[in-house]
């Protein structure tokens, strides 16, 4: 029987259930039957949206290449973004992958207007008085290893916070760090495929 999970994965959590060191894994957190996996991967030091599941079509399906789908983040940035770098990040950049020069796609990128509402970060980010440190919204449909932070960081903005909100239509919502809850595989095809 398949079973879904969404889970929120906490800041500096692997996304992994097999130990690494002295690194937390999802095994601290989430208790699931052995032949439940992570869709795809979050690193150590994002958060957010993690879909769990032993149904090895959607794992296929969502890292494919030839299946394109939106995955949300919110992303908070050191210093006063501009709509310049909105659009430039907009219009893709170059960043390094494997170490070859690859050009993003383009993407849907948004200041939040006021800061969103967001679980307490542990530790929480260095916060510096006399610089900013917005909130952006990037909607993007590929997922290289750390795009986001290259993509921010291309445009001179580093990334201090780093949130996976949605995948397709499947949302964080009003989870906390360390929450998970069941779906049913009919919803789950339908928000992530559309089916």
């Amino acid at each position: 029987m398949f079973r879904y999970f969404i889970t929120y994965k906490p800041f500096e959590v692997l996304s992994q259930f097999t130990s690494e060191g002295d690194k937390r894994t999802l095994k601290n957190y989430f208790n699931v039957a052995k032949d439940i996996y992570p869709v795809g991967r979050l690193d150590y030091d994002s958060e957010g949206l993690l879909l769990l599941t032993n149904d090895k079509n959607i794992n296929h399906r969502l890292l494919h290449p030839d299946f394109s789908h939106e995955r949300e983040y919110w992303v908070q940035v050191d210093g006063k973004l501009t709509e310049q770098a909105l659009e430039q990040i907009q219009n893709g950049v170059d960043i390094k992958v494997d170490a070859k020069i690859y050009h993003t796609k383009k993407c849907i990128a948004s200041l939040f207007e006021t800061d969103p509402i967001v679980a307490e970060r542990n530790p929480p980010i260095r916060f510096r008085k006399e610089i900013p440190a917005p909130w952006m919204k990037l909607i993007i449909t590929e997922g290289k290893n750390r795009q986001v932070r290259k993509m921010t960081a291309a445009i001179g903005f580093p990334t201090l916070r780093l949130i996976r909100y949605r995948i397709e239509k499947i949302e964080l919502g009003n989870l906390m760090p360390g929450e998970m809850i069941e779906l049913s595989g009919k919803i789950v095809y339908k928000k992530l495929f559309h089916e």
